[in-house]
């Protein structure tokens, strides 16, 4: 994901027209008149997301967990987020490992004359959500020590204690051994709070004891061990996305070849899990590792798009003979998937809790290889890898990670999905209303990533706004009218935490505090999209051409979709004509030109009215920088 990433196949409108049409002037008012009949098959895949961890997405995001640096992985964060409580001092100890993977853990070092309770805090990634709710919370223990360990979640400036948990354990000092307990919290105003494990100092006066993998668990979403956190994707489940793209994006890859997504480090128990150094400037603790991806998509009936690695990492390109280990490494992640439990990896993936295969239908052969480097040997890298899955497998869809056919193999195999991305500002979007208007229907097209950025800033750190989210809808409405070849769409990236912004926009956005979850104007028109799509995309005549309005209309059954988006500073008056319908419902998202929702200010939303037909038709005022849905019956 850069923003130099290039699109190919792209016809683009004339130019200068996106930014003459963007200027708005009053217009005849239009008339859509829908077919009943005809048209082109929808691909039932069209809208979908893609997730990659960064912006603290998953570790401190949408992956419950919430305490920072709770196993020590990775090589950058040293002491983060941990602090001393009461008179002792804590330590990262190198020399007591609570695993073979988490190779490090939190010494306790207790004064000689030590009376009180004394231990530690982690202050989560900056701060900690504290609501009412029943936490779950574990940690490992190494030490000799027989008596109360106490829990608290308390106010990191206010000091004001929220919950206040006692738990009895034994522990020695001849192996870690885990503890586990759940408590009732009350809530907290803000997101300036932090976790404490404190222990009587008296009991270990003059000793030490070691702590490791700490974690501390709100509601979970569908109540999944190690789950999602429950309000971050209910949100998200809100938007009815048809597709997950995971686990990446750039950050499969690797900055080194040894620091690429190793889809075997990320099962099985948590504390044999190493993590790793991520490709966006903080370690990965994949906690939110395979199965759980995996579980995601089932919870939210999205289907997964899975990403092998393909050879190419930002430090080095592996290829020809030397790829052959990645490429059996491949096929034993597909037999971890689709193995029977007789077989060597399916048996494991029965003892990591899930008996039945997997369900994936598509896997994509790397990503972005037209970039950094990987354009010369990606077409060889990816016919190895092609033969080696699709010859045992070959009912799954297999996705070229680029569209650019100087990097691609001379005759791609039947049924491979190319992958385009694109990152824009508004009138680009525009410009490419009709990209697919006339290309081969024999070949299937993935938008892997695409989002209205404004690259005015250096990083691209700003929120989503109403031209950019409608430009986004006029170029979801030339893929949903060309829903045929192109069989998926996948905005991105999907959220951030506002502490931690690396890239942006994102569909969404939150941090420590209540109420903070901020739905950007991107994720209202996501929304809308994928919650009114029918199954086959309908002949429209216009009495107008496309620019500043345009349109796409669908149907399943008796029931009609059609999207507008107007891309003007001027109102747009339109005539939606379905014969035979009697009755409509119409959801706007409007606001001025550069208006957004904020963090902890969301003013832009979607307004729904009821609309009745007069003998089938609709009218429809289009506001300024407008998009909307009407569905009818």
């Amino acid at each position: 994901m850069r923003p130099g990433c290039v699109a190919y196949l792209c016809l683009g409108l004339a130019i200068g027209i996106a930014q003459a049409i963007r200027n708005g002037t009053s217009s005849e008012p239009v008339t859509l008149t829908v077919a009943r009949e005809g048209g082109n098959k929808s691909s039932p895949l069209l809208f979908g997301v893609m997730f990659e961890e960064m912006d603290h997405s998953g570790d401190g995001g949408i992956h419950g967990q919430l305490l920072q640096n709770n196993g020590f992985q990775g090589t950058s964060l040293g002491m983060t987020s941990y602090a001393p409580v009461g008179n002792t001092e804590i330590s990262q100890d190198t020399l007591n490992p609570v695993s073979d993977a988490i190779t490090s853990s939190l010494k306790v070092s207790v004064p000689d004359n030590a009376t009180e309770y004394v231990g530690f805090a982690n202050t989560g990634y900056m701060g900690i959500p504290v609501m009412n709710h029943t936490y779950k919370s574990s940690f490992w223990m190494n030490g000799k020590y027989s008596g109360t360990i106490n829990l608290k979640l308390i106010g990191s400036q206010s000091g004001i204690v929220y919950a206040d948990h006692n738990l009895t354990v034994e522990s020695t000092d001849s192996a870690f051994k885990q503890f586990k307990t759940s408590f009732n919290s009350s809530a907290s105003p803000n997101g300036d709070n932090e976790w404490h494990l404190t222990l009587d100092g008296s009991k270990a006066a003059g000793s030490s004891l070691n702590f490791g993998y700490i974690q501390l668990f709100p509601p979970t979403y569908q109540d999944r061990e190690n789950g999602l956190r429950d309000d971050l994707a209910t949100v998200l489940s809100r938007v009815n996305s048809t597709f997950l793209r995971f686990p990446g994006g750039n950050n499969i890859e690797g900055l080194e070849i040894d620091t690429r997504w190793k889809w075997n480090t990320t099962i099985g128990p948590l504390v044999d899990r190493p993590g790793r150094e991520s490709d966006w400037f903080y370690p990965n603790t994949d906690a939110l590792g395979l199965d759980e991806y995996l579980w995601w998509c089932e919870d939210m009936k999205m289907a997964p798009l899975l990403a092998v690695w393909a050879g190419k990492s930002y430090g080095g390109i592996v290829s020809g003979s030397d790829l052959d280990p990645f490429v059996e490494d491949i096929m034993n992640e597909m037999e971890y998937l689709f193995g029977s439990e007789e077989t060597q990896y399916g048996k494991m993936r029965v003892q990591n809790g899930r008996k039945e295969p997997w369900k994936i239908d598509y896997v994509e052969i790397g990503n972005e290889d037209d970039l950094t480097g990987g354009c010369d040997t990606y077409p060889d890298r990816f016919t190895q890898i092609y033969n080696a899955i699709h010859d045992k497998y070959p009912n799954i869809a297999l996705v070229a990670s680029n569209g650019n056919y100087s990097c691609l193999p001379p005759a791609l195999p039947e049924n491979v999905i190319i992958d385009l991305h694109l990152y824009r500002q508004p009138d680009d979007f525009v410009a490419l209303f009709n990209q697919f208007d006339n290309q081969p229907r024999n070949q299937s097209v993935m938008v892997g990533e695409y989002g209205c950025r404004n690259t005015s800033s250096a990083l691209g750190d700003y929120w989503s706004f109403m031209q950019g989210s409608c430009s986004e809808a006029v170029y979801m409405i030339g893929m949903e009218r060309n829903s045929d070849i192109v069989q998926m769409a996948a905005y991105a990236p999907l959220l951030e935490h506002f502490g931690f912004i690396s890239w942006s926009p994102t569909m969404y956005g939150f941090n420590s505090s209540p109420e903070s979850i901020t739905p950007s104007t991107s994720y209202y028109v996501q929304k809308m999209f994928s919650s009114n799509k029918g199954n086959t995309v309908l002949p429209v005549n216009s009495t107008a051409d496309f620019g500043p309005l345009y349109w796409v209309a669908t149907k399943t059954d008796s029931k009609y979709y059609v999207k507008l988006a107007n891309y003007a500073s001027d109102e747009q008056n339109v005539t939606v004509s379905i014969p035979k319908t009697e009755s409509g419902r119409l959801e706007m998202l409007s606001g001025s030109q550069n208006e957004g929702n904020q963090p902890y200010n969301v003013t832009v939303l979607p307004v729904t009215t009821k609309l009745k037909g007069d003998h089938g038709n609709y009218s429809v005022t289009m506001a300024p920088w407008a998009v909307a849905v009407l569905v009818a019956m």
